[in-house]
Parts: structure tokens; sequence; C-alpha cells
């Protein structure tokens, strides 16, 4: 693109972004198949830990607890490892 007879310079459009190839991608964090056993017993316990109340419990503290507001869902709330 040349000068204008007005004066003014016409640049031309910038390149389009193009998304970078796979392999400088970098991967996905995945859960492996191999875990160790500190890994699997910390996730075993939140597993555990994700559960509503025992009815017996809110019979015990005269319903004062109504619910477990440490509750986790898979893809919201993170364990944080």
């Amino acid at each position: 693109f040349g000068s204008s007879h007005l004066g003014f310079r016409i640049e031309a459009p910038p390149a389009p972004l193009r998304a970078a190839p796979a392999a400088d991608r970098p991967a996905l964090a995945a859960m492996g198949s191999v875990k160790t056993f500190k890994l699997k017993k910390h996730l075993a316990k939140q597993l555990n830990m994700n559960r509503p109340l025992p009815q017996w419990f809110r019979m015990k503290t005269g319903t004062k607890i109504r619910y477990n507001k440490f509750r986790r869902h898979w893809r919201r709330g993170k364990i944080g490892l």
C-alpha cells in the first residue's frame, strides 16, 4: 500500500491471531491413573467429608446445625492439591 493523494498512508490490516501448535501448548492438568498412597488417602478423606449431616446429629444438636456448610461440588469447589 502506498501513499494516497490526500496525504495520509493506508496501512495493511494486522495479521489474524492463530492458535499455537499442539507441541507448544502446555498439557491440560489431568488426574493421572497412577496415584501415590498419600494422594489417594487425601482424596478419600475429601470424599468422606463431602456428605450431608446425619439426621441423628441434627436431632442431637436440636437443629441448631442444619446443614454441612463445607459441602463441595466436584466441578465448582476445588480441593487445592
